[in-house]
């Protein structure tokens, strides 16, 4: 599994975004299937919003089980929310909290994302450094 982003998700399936090449080159390379969490699902549909055929292909790769979901509940939420107070300077959002809590709980090192900057700083529990992808 990869943990995926909501930056990926967008590019995918927007051919008008910037990294969309790079990101169909990266899914093509890692082959894995894709898990992301609810908040970034969230931020990608709220981004397609405009465009209600690419809300659907969102969807679709759920359907299809290109993407699956990481559970999240309220046990989750401490450390949730210790990420966030200990990377405020960058600032860490909600979306990149759960991928990162979900890394150290499943001990998963790679993350499909456009955010490098960000997900390079960040230290998950057991797993260290992140792989960002692409």
């Amino acid at each position: 599994m990869i943990l995926t982003d909501a930056g990926p998700l967008v590019a995918l399936i927007s051919a008008d975004d910037r990294n969309h090449a790079a990101c169909i080159d990266a899914l093509r390379a890692f082959r894995e299937p894709m898990l992301t969490v609810w908040p970034a699902f969230t931020e990608a549909m709220y981004l397609l919003g405009t465009w209600p055929p690419a809300q659907e292909a969102l969807w679709e790769f759920v359907s299809s089980g290109a993407l699956s979901f990481a559970a999240l509940d309220v046990a989750d939420a401490p450390r949730m929310r210790a990420l966030m107070r200990k990377y405020r300077d960058l600032p860490m959002d909600l979306a990149g909290a759960a991928i990162v809590r979900v890394a150290e709980r499943e001990g998963i090192r790679r993350v499909f994302t456009l955010d490098r900057r960000d997900f390079s700083v960040y230290r998950p529990l057991r797993t260290g450094k992140l792989e960002v992808v692409p």
